[in-house]
């Protein structure tokens, strides 16, 4: 048994930050236990080889949802990094912050110091903007580069200049003072290879010497001595390895995600206290909040036959892509370096709202039944569109008392009316948005869904048949006033009536920010880590109205 200051489970996005920022003080140490393996695999750092790290069991924990009415009675994929740097280890590669009310909107449920004021020095903290920005907004210098792409498409610019004719903007940067309107994706790749939160935040502290780093270590239970966490339990080599401890002196820090998280609380006798004692489980303390309040993306896919122009499509068969290898490995360039999606588009519903509630992405491929993970073997385009605050909500709980066995996930895709309503508003606009005038000359005819589908009911069908996740599932240990009957977390990220113990990660969130997560989860790791420190957090950036 060994005994460190902090113990942090899950070598994620969030994790890997908490043991670069813990691990500036010389005279603490840490150790991060990491479900999977070590990041080793090719496809990992080959921006394209998204492709194959959202099917990889060795590096994917390969969760699903359970089938519900709104999804046509489809369980629906819900990919999870299990390796170093976690999710951002097999993610698209996108930078999304969301926008300033998302976060206003954290401090007014209650949530003190989450402010947009507040958690942007966080944001900029972490950052090594390369490209254009207003230092007001964006970081230099930081671990994680953030780059745009390098590389255009006439398939592309048309889509840009084409939202144009239809009143929406060219984004100056979302990322910045505005969020709305189109332009490429910002991305977390340099040097044509992926910069995960491994490669940025861990492996530098690995290099200090006080951060000991356990791979193939599955956490099955968190030690507790009374109401105070001590340790974690955990198996070195997965069900069938070597039961082990690691012991706490000072905090136990989970950062195993959004659904590895609220599980290892439930199976360790936290959580509501009727799921535990159905699962023979026995309650060391009541939270009811713990796997509640999760929410997730819900995007339709709609593709379309391209013409007069190539696709990426048919870059990646036979010569075509062997010619992609060759020169990725001799320039880091050409198709291999780029990420899934090219082109964020963020708009209204309504042209009434204030603010952006929609998002859509274009990239000039499609794959075989909206799914990403084949490519067609014609010239394709494809468009996604999601409502970005989803009302509906769901939960991750565990289904055993064993830690090994998977646990049920439900966000209740489409559940809330409002988000029906959204979505169709979002799936004409993406209509619109592949046939304005610059997109005709390459336009041919749509694959799916087809012409003759244009009502309501026969879109919200389109939705439940073809809808997937867009991988960002947040909120189930919800940080928010003990008054809510779902907080898990209070605005320190300590867990409720236990003493040494903070969650970490994007489980926290309480609400969804209008953004892809990897972002805003390394934000908040690196505002945690000032307060597990107890540093001062920086002085909130002055913003005009």
């Amino acid at each position: 048994m060994e005994t460190f200051d902090y113990v942090i489970v899950g070598a994620g996005s969030a994790g890997s930050v908490l043991a670069n920022r813990l691990g500036e003080d010389p005279n603490v140490t840490i150790c991060v236990l990491e479900a999977g393996p070590p990041d080793l695999s090719p496809f990992i750092h080959i921006p394209a080889g998204f492709i194959y790290t959202i099917k990889d069991p060795k590096i994917n924990w390969l969760y699903e949802t359970e089938p519900t009415e709104w999804t046509a009675g489809r369980a629906i994929q819900q990919p999870r990094g299990k390796t170093l740097g976690g999710s951002s280890s097999i993610n698209g590669h996108i930078y999304t912050r969301g926008n300033r009310m998302d976060y206003d909107g954290w401090a007014q449920r209650g949530n003190r110091g989450w402010g947009y004021a507040d958690v942007l020095p966080y944001f900029k903290r972490s950052e090594n903007r390369v490209g254009e920005g207003d230092n007001t907004f964006r970081g230099r210098g930081g671990p994680l580069t953030v780059t745009d792409i390098d590389w255009s498409h006439p398939l592309t610019d048309a889509f840009i200049e084409g939202v144009q004719t239809i009143g929406i903007p060219k984004a100056v940067d979302y990322n910045g003072a505005k969020q709305e309107g189109a332009t490429y994706s910002q991305r977390t790749i340099a040097g044509g290879r992926r910069m995960s939160t491994a490669r940025a935040f861990l492996r530098p502290a690995q290099k200090r010497g006080n951060v000991h780093v356990i791979t193939n270590a599955h956490a099955t239970k968190i030690i507790l001595d009374g109401k105070r966490a001590t340790g974690v339990a955990y198996n070195k080599g997965g069900r069938n390895g070597k039961p082990k401890q690691v012991m706490a002196r000072r905090e136990v820090i989970l950062s195993g995600g959004t659904i590895n998280s609220p599980q290892l609380l439930q199976v360790s006798g936290i959580g509501a206290p009727d799921l535990l004692q159905s699962l023979g489980i026995e309650v060391k303390h009541a939270l009811p909040g713990v796997g509640e309040n999760l929410r997730d993306h819900y995007a339709p896919r709609f593709t379309a036959r391209v013409k007069n122009v190539g696709s990426l499509n048919e870059r990646t068969k036979g010569l075509n892509l062997l010619s992609e290898i060759a020169r990725w490995g001799l320039t880091r360039k050409g198709i291999l370096s780029l990420s899934p999606t090219l082109v964020y588009c963020f708009w209204r519903s309504n042209p009434d709202l204030d603010n952006n509630d929609v998002q859509f992405t274009f990239t000039p491929a499609s794959y075989k039944e909206g799914v990403q993970s084949e490519l067609d073997d014609f010239p394709g385009m494809t468009i996604a569109s999601w409502q970005q605050r989803p009302e509906s909500s769901g939960y991750v709980r565990a289904k055993t008392a064993d830690p090994f066995d998977k646990p049920a996930i439900n966000p209740r895709y489409l559940e809330h009316e409002m988000d029906r309503q959204v979505l169709l508003a979002a799936m004409r606009l993406a209509r619109r948005m592949l046939t304005t005038e610059p997109m005709m000359r390459y336009f041919d005819h749509w694959i799916y869904p087809t012409d003759d589908l244009q009502s309501d009911d026969e879109l919200l069908q389109v939705a439940r048949e073809r809808g997937t996740t867009t991988f960002h599932p947040m909120g189930t240990c919800r940080m928010a006033p003990d008054s809510d009957p779902t907080a898990v977390v209070d605005d320190q990220l300590r867990v409720y009536g236990l003493e040494g113990l903070r969650v970490v990660d994007a489980s926290i969130m309480p609400m969804m920010p209008s953004a892809n997560l990897n972002a805003p989860t390394i934000m908040i790791a690196e505002k945690a880590s000032d307060m597990i420190r107890g540093k001062a957090a920086p002085e909130p950036v002055i913003l005009k109205d």
